[in-house]
């Protein structure tokens, strides 16, 4: 869900600036989901190119990039951040710096080794991968992994810089290099269209090359702020502290692994779908992690920092309050979008048919993928803000335990609902598992700090309530004008901008009369933005 990063160069001896002055909450929030919207525009344009190739070359391309993935939760993003941020921000500035150092040079070290055992081992990741009556390539899929395993060490050393800048709440520079990512991929993907339209070389470049551009551009910034480590296979005794707090993740990373190599498998069955099926659902996931990123992670991201200071300083009140407003910011803008989604799933997919050649399977798989998944995003945007007060206070074990199960849970819903209800069971399942996550993370937070559930679930019930009458309006702008369908890129556009326009509309006049503080806060600043 989601994209992030970091850097190296000696910044080892050079004395470090003073600690950050403090940063408002709301502007690194800002800065966050500015650079994630423009992240997600840029990345369906991206996916629109993508979408010019043959199912076979896509299906194979899918299977690949699963793989580095694979790994990517746990040495890149979300370990790393949810573990390093809240050590890091524990220590003086030379112990900062020595663990940055430290904790890079072991995070290469790693990197490379299995980076070199994902491209022997290849034949054998992939045939795990996929069913044994496969809808894809498997050859095709083999030599394009090779191709693409160096993206895990280049993300991972992204993703370091990216934390070392959003501990000190550098979040500009951070949060716009997953841009250069995907300019750097459009770039290729272009060339790539007009002289090489079947070539799965470059297809697969185009990915490995926008993960170097990530990395780089964040180098600037590093050095600028003082925060460029020179990576060093050395002890820290904080080290021993990030490692552990990351220990658990591999519980979460395993768990997650299972559904994704189970989801997979399933997807490449032929005796259940058809080819071009893995990648309609790399095309939902783009949109739904284009919402996600947006509305729910960019907030959580930012405010990550802060939740680790409080914690650091033992102030529980006002960590208890910074929860509960980023519950309601997030659900505040999860809800409507989930609503949205639904209602308008078809002309949504229907955006990366840039070239009008989108085979008819996939778009009617990618439709029914996003239907299923748009629903499960408000239970999964609570889960994600208190996940992270669980990071932030350093009871990760908790935290990953409860990930686990939800995940294991999600594994044996995909074996009973997905054959019953077909695509669409892939977001039901996926919104039952985040309503048990949920209430059990609820339950905890409320043991240790005390938790008003009334309080949140009153809210929501407005949220929600308002939600589902703003997808309900759109859905009935949609009806006269004709269906969404393969071919139909300026009409999906169209239909966008004018049902789910007039849906958001809706819903932020009803939200304002009702007295919602987000909407009227909303509402008031792009007044003072418009000199009103």
């Amino acid at each position: 869900m989601s994209a992030p990063e970091t850097a190296e160069t000696p910044a080892s001896e050079a004395t470090l600036p003073p600690g950050p002055v403090p940063r408002s909450a709301a502007r690194n929030t800002l800065i966050v989901m500015a650079g994630t919207l423009g992240s997600r525009l840029s990345g369906v344009v991206r996916q629109q190119l993508i979408n010019g190739f043959g199912n076979e070359l896509l299906d194979a391309f899918t299977i690949a990039s699963r793989v580095p993935n694979l790994f990517r939760e746990l040495l890149a993003e979300g370990a790393l951040v949810n573990s390093f941020i809240p050590v890091y921000k524990s220590l003086d500035s030379d112990e900062k710096s020595q663990l940055a150092r430290a904790f890079s040079g072991a995070l290469i070290g790693i990197n490379l080794i299995l980076m070199v055992l994902g491209i022997l081992a290849a034949p054998w990741i992939v045939d795990l991968l996929v069913a044994k009556n496969a809808n894809i390539d498997t050859g095709l899929a083999i030599y394009m992994t090779r191709l693409v395993m160096p993206f895990l060490t280049l993300i991972s050393l992204a993703s370091i810089a990216m934390g070392l800048l959003n501990a000190d709440e550098h979040f500009r520079e951070s949060s716009f290099a997953p841009i250069a990512f995907n300019a750097v991929s459009i770039v290729i993907l272009l060339v790539a269209t007009v002289l090489f339209p079947h070539s799965a070389t470059w297809l697969a470049l185009s990915w490995l090359l926008g993960g170097l551009a990530q990395l780089l551009v964040q180098l600037p910034a590093l050095g600028k702020y003082g925060l460029l480590p020179t990576p060093q296979l050395m002890t820290h005794p904080a080290l021993g502290r990030v490692l552990v707090q990351m220990a658990p993740f591999t519980l979460t990373t395993g768990a997650r692994q299972i559904l994704n190599i189970y989801v997979q498998r399933l997807l490449t069955n032929a005796a259940f779908f058809p080819s071009g099926t893995a990648f309609a659902y790399s095309n939902a996931e783009t949109l739904f992690t284009m919402v996600n990123g947006l509305f729910v992670v960019s907030p959580a991201l930012a405010l990550f920092p802060r939740f680790s200071q409080l914690a650091a300083d033992n102030d529980w009140p006002s960590f208890k309050e910074l929860t509960y407003s980023t519950l309601k910011t997030v659900t505040f803008l999860a809800a409507p979008a989930s609503a949205l989604l639904v209602a308008l799933s078809g002309y949504a997919i229907g955006i990366f048919d840039l070239r009008g050649n989108m085979p008819l399977d996939r778009f009617t798989s990618g439709t029914l993928i996003l239907t299923g998944w748009a629903i499960a995003l408000v239970p999964w945007a609570i889960n994600t803000v208190l996940l992270r007060t669980f990071y932030a206070r350093q009871r990760t074990r908790e935290a990953v335990v409860v990930s686990a199960v939800g995940f294991l849970l999600e594994v044996l819903l995909y074996n009973v609902v997905v054959p019953r209800l077909g695509l669409i069971g892939f977001g039901i399942s996926t919104t039952i598992s985040g309503v048990v996550v949920c209430f059990s993370l609820i339950y905890l937070y409320g043991r240790q700090l005390g938790f008003s559930v009334p309080n949140l679930a009153f809210y929501l019930a407005r949220v929600v309530g308002l939600s589902v009458i703003a997808g309900i309006l759109a859905k009935l702008v949609s009806l006269p004008l004709p269906n969404p369908g393969p071919h139909q890129l300026l009409l999906s556009i169209f239909v966008l901008a004018l049902a789910g326009g007039l849906g958001l509309a809706s819903y932020l006049g009803l939200a304002a009369a009702l007295n919602v503080g987000q909407a009227r806060g909303l509402i008031s600043g792009v007044r003072r933005r418009m000199g009103r």
